[in-house]
């Protein structure tokens, strides 16, 4: 197979367009070649088990109409319960994929939700409220190319509301207070 790498003076002696057509044949092969190893090179694109009574659906279950929001909007990055779509087994997009997902479930995972920290379960609420009414979650880039997780107005108001009020009533102290003025 070195016959092709015989003919490069050949081709570099050339002038004009048909250097030009020479050059861009081999430029545009050397690519094709390129994007083909790359395949072999993606990360392997896998869910760890969901372990049963961690999941935030699974324990305290918000309404219908929240976890409805929250499987559209956020469980693709924020579970292990990744839906991984075609493209995602696609070099260089598997790699941003794979480290996207993965800081994701770092920052706020579902799946290992802390039911038996409510404190620590309070500021994750929080935390979604504020993420969602500001427009940051999801993600445009995500929303961009899955239309089942853009939010409308009402959407993002309904679950920052929602999860406020799940922060509030996990807060110390909450069950006490909440008959008060």
């Amino acid at each position: 197979m070195l016959w092709p790498l015989m003919n490069v003076p050949a081709t570099l002696e050339r002038t004009g367009p048909s250097r030009l057509k020479a050059v861009l044949k081999w430029l545009v092969g050397g690519g094709v070649v390129l994007a083909a190893a790359l395949q072999l090179t993606n990360p392997a694109l896998t869910n760890p088990p969901v372990v049963p009574g961690h999941d935030v659906l699974a324990t305290n279950p918000p309404p219908p109409e929240i976890a409805i929001l929250l499987r559209s909007a956020c469980y693709d990055c924020h579970s292990d319960e990744t839906q991984w779509p075609w493209y995602s087994h696609v070099a260089p997009v598997s790699w941003w994929l794979d480290g996207h997902v993965k800081d994701a479930r770092k920052k706020l995972n579902f799946s290992e939700w802390p039911n038996d920290d409510p404190q620590r379960a309070a500021k994750k609420w929080n935390r979604v409220s504020e993420e969602v009414s500001s427009g940051d979650m999801p993600l445009p880039s995500y929303a961009w190319i899955h239309p089942m997780a853009r939010l409308s107005a009402g959407q993002r108001e309904q679950l920052s509301k929602w999860a406020d009020q799940e922060a509030r009533r996990l807060q110390p102290g909450a069950a006490s207070t909440s008959g008060q003025p």
